[in-house]
């Protein structure tokens, strides 16, 4: 929920400041990108998604978690020591351990502006599993929209693993939180990363040096942000804060961003 919010939030302020991320020839989306990727891709409004979902989501209460099983699955998963494929099949084991909780998943892809994949090339990640392979879905991949968000929204020992064509997927962030390698061949990159504060770099560095010479600028939460962000990201009362906050950091990074973004 943070990083939904704060991902609309950074986007609607970029734009406000000169600088329409959403004019992407390719989005790829990742976790909460997943969903902020989707509505930008059929050209909805990110501030009326939000606004919209904060109301519903006014009675609800959070998903009951065990976060030792989180914990543990965060370990695994950035243990250096690990072979970064059975590091993700251990994750995956873990992730079929949890029952309860996908009717909550299944209420955020239930919620995108439409429920067809958008005209426009979008990408989105999660992780098979049994393999600990990660899958890329499109509009041809054979996945539904909102089966393809909510696998890249499960969040191990969060949400049980989604089902797509016999198969159980987990979030695409098990493989990486950015996957900015699926862009590789364009010529601008702008990489959004609500938990940039929490995962280590390696990944994204080499992700970044198979880009080649694209023009790229990377993004997480400002300090102030991350406040807001608090222990539980997953609070259904983060969606205006959240929101808010990367409204209130867009400002700081359009210059930045503009220099990989703009034309000249």
């Amino acid at each position: 929920m943070a990083g939904i919010g704060w991902e609309a939030g950074l986007i609607t302020g970029l734009k406000a400041a000169g600088v329409d991320l959403t004019e992407a020839d390719l989005i790829v989306g990742t976790s909460a990108g997943s969903v902020v990727g989707t509505v930008i891709a059929q050209n909805a409004d990110l501030t009326e998604l939000v606004d919209r979902v904060a109301v519903a989501e006014q009675a609800a209460t959070g998903v009951q978690v065990d976060m030792d099983k989180v914990m543990t699955a965060f370990a695994i998963m950035y243990d250096r020591t690990l072979d970064r494929a059975e590091a993700k099949r251990r994750v995956g084991a873990l992730a079929l351990e949890i029952t309860g909780g996908g009717e909550r998943l299944a209420q955020i892809a239930e919620r995108l502006p439409s429920q067809e994949w958008p005209e426009r090339p979008l990408l989105i990640t999660a992780v098979d599993t049994a393999t600990g392979e990660l899958r890329v879905w499109d509009a041809a991949s054979g996945a539904g929209l909102a089966e393809a968000v909510s696998s890249s929204c499960c969040v191990p020992c969060v949400f049980p693993p989604v089902t797509i064509g016999g198969r159980r997927y987990m979030d695409g962030g098990v493989h990486s939180i950015s996957n900015a390698d699926l862009a590789k061949g364009a010529d601008r990159v702008v990489v959004i990363e609500p938990m940039a504060h929490l995962t280590p770099r390696s990944v994204l560095k080499r992700e970044l040096e198979a880009l080649g010479e694209a023009r790229i600028a990377t993004i997480g939460p400002d300090a102030a942000a991350v406040e807001v962000f608090g222990v539980d990201v997953l609070d259904p009362s983060l969606w205006r804060p959240a929101f808010a906050a990367g409204l209130a950091q867009a400002p700081a990074v359009a210059a930045d961003v503009a220099a990989a973004w703009s034309d000249s």
